[in-house]
């Protein structure tokens, strides 16, 4: 089968083959830096396992 003839008969994808598509709009919401949460995460971390080794107990 020659390539003229495959063209004509397999007609391209419709909007993008079903492809999702994501948008970069502005959204109204919290805007926190990546470093803050990955520093805040430490942090919550460390006191985590401090209180859980009994650092933080009442005297």
């Amino acid at each position: 089968m020659s390539r003229r003839r495959r063209r004509e008969e397999a007609p391209p994808p419709l909007s993008g083959a079903g492809l999702m598509r994501f948008f970069e709009e502005e959204i109204r919401g919290i805007k926190i830096r990546p470093e803050y949460v990955v520093i805040s995460a430490f942090i919550l971390i460390a006191t985590v396992i401090l209180a859980h080794a009994g650092i933080f107990t009442m005297p």
